[in-house]
């Protein structure tokens, strides 16, 4: 995601495609994992995993995925291992567990947490891309036919440099290739079924793990999905840009009804319409750094604080936006998320979502800004769409509805308030399962990690037993609280 006001540019990992096959080949007994402590966490175990680069043809050359394990607590009372994955695409799950993400210490108690980096990302072996194409200066929101091809150039060239750069391995990065990775994890790890905790865009690993090894499931948590089977562009856009307006909402009724609310008493959608007006004038400035803020910027702006979400300094910023005055030391204009180009590439792997001209883009955008007239758009949802016009490489693994025969119950969560995966795209792969959707009543991305022990127990119960919550039973919101209380999930991560 972008940051406010400025773009953070780093020589980063980016993956690419596989071709299709409709049956999941076996998975050879894979090694075990051969554990060393981690050199920069030694109370943690580090090791890999072998796997073909082209399942459909092993003898093609391997890839290694890394993996990150911290050992139950409880020895005698351990049931195994549970995979989880954070998300991204392109976030590293060695990272998380090795800086402490967990589930809950009843969890920790009874599993082994393993966290991977997906192929081609952090310790696995890495797709890169050239640094000169990636900083390439580009129109993140084209204003005409020559800018939505100079987009479209840029893409080409970041594209063809990351298969250039990566070899063979930068034409399998998909998440289909992923969770036959995952399988081969499985093996590795000597467990005959799988547990596993996916959010966000590690809910897609989870389901299409499920379609291809169901017979090899033992419990799966899908935390605020991605719906695979959203066929269009503007379908996706429009989709993304209403859950977050509608958080917008609930942003502006808590300032109404919180003192402490930087912008408490004030109209906050009549100050937030100026400050997009100013944006599109570009007008609107970074008041520490007198920066020209895009209207991109102050939607990456919403976005970032809408996670957690972060409302008291998201009302922080927006004031000092609206007044022209810095903000307290402890506030910050950007979100400090770096821009992560492996989403951008897997992405595209993914998802099959042509927009053919600036007419066609320019539609979406006005649609989104209709049904948006305060957020406008969806800055992580326009990031996606746009970053695959023009990618050179075909898509491999394009949406579909969900086919799940023979596996055990998945249990699916989402937050009511979602404003990265709508919570219609959580409905939508309970319907297409058959599963039980949780729903946590409240606000952010990532509905296991609101501090609701209602959410906890339900999954924590699924985890251990098998136990699924009733059909439709939902969990009360908790009222959010400072910026750092109320983390989805590790902010290194942030993406779907």
């Amino acid at each position: 995601m972008a940051r406010v006001g400025k773009r953070l540019m780093t020589a980063v990992a980016v993956t690419t495609i596989l071709g299709s096959v409709l049956l999941a080949p076996p998975v050879s007994a894979a090694e075990s994992v051969d554990w060393r402590p981690c050199a920069d966490a030694p109370e943690v175990d580090c090791g890999t995993v072998t796997v073909p680069v082209d399942w459909a043809h092993p003898d093609r050359g391997t890839t290694s995925v890394a993996l990150a394990r911290r050992k139950a607590t409880d020895p005698q009372a351990r049931i195994g291992s549970v995979l989880m994955d954070p998300g991204g695409p392109g976030g590293s799950g060695t990272e998380e567990v090795k800086n402490g993400w967990s589930l809950s210490p009843e969890v920790t108690r009874r599993f082994d947490t393993v966290g991977f980096d997906p192929r081609g990302v952090g310790a696995s072996t890495r797709i890169s891309c050239g640094l000169e194409e990636l900083i390439a200066d580009h129109p993140r929101m084209p204003r005409n036919q020559a800018d939505f091809e100079q987009l479209a150039e840029y893409n080409r060239k970041l594209g063809e440099s990351c298969n250039r750069i990566s070899g063979p391995l930068g034409q399998f990065g998909d998440t289909k290739s992923v969770a036959r990775d995952m399988d081969a994890i499985r093996v590795a790890l000597g467990e005959p079924k799988l547990t596993y905790y996916g959010v966000s865009y590690g809910t897609l690993m989870g389901q299409q793990y499920a379609e291809l090894f169901p017979d090899k499931v033992r419990a799966l948590v899908l935390d605020s999905n991605m719906d695979h089977s959203q066929f269009t562009a503007g379908e996706f856009l429009l989709s993304e840009t209403r859950s977050v307006q509608a958080e917008f909402g609930e942003f502006v009724a808590w300032c109404d009804r919180t003192p402490s609310c930087a912008l408490h008493g004030r109209d906050v959608s009549k100050l937030t319409r100026e400050l997009q007006d100013k944006a599109a004038r570009g007008e609107l400035k970074d008041p520490r750094s007198e920066e020209v803020l895009q209207p991109l910027d102050l939607a990456s702006l919403f976005q970032g604080n809408f996670y957690g979400p972060s409302w008291d300094r998201l009302a922080t910023v927006l004031k000092s936006l609206a007044d022209g005055t810095p903000p307290a030391a402890s506030a910050k204009l950007s979100d400090d998320i770096p821009i992560n180009y492996v989403f951008q590439s897997v992405f595209c792997d993914d998802w099959r979502m042509p927009v053919h001209n600036f007419a066609e883009l320019e539609t979406y955008r006005r649609v989104s800004a209709a049904f948006a007239p305060d957020v406008k758009v969806n800055s992580l949802g326009w990031t996606a769409v746009t970053g695959c016009i023009g990618w050179p490489n075909r898509t491999s693994n394009p949406q579909h509805p969900l086919q799940v025969h023979g596996a055990p119950p998945l249990l699916v969560l989402s937050s009511r308030h979602d404003p990265a995966t709508p919570y219609a795209w959580s409905q939508a792969v309970a319907r297409q399962t058959g599963n039980t959707l949780l729903t946590y009543d409240g606000w952010g991305h990532g509905a296991y990690f609101k501090n609701s022990s209602c959410v906890t127990k339900a999954t924590d119960d699924y985890l251990i037993t098998g136990k699924l919550p009733a059909r439709g039973t939902h969990c009360p919101a908790v009222e959010p609280g400072t910026a750092t209380a109320m983390l989805a999930r590790p902010p290194s991560t942030i993406g779907f």
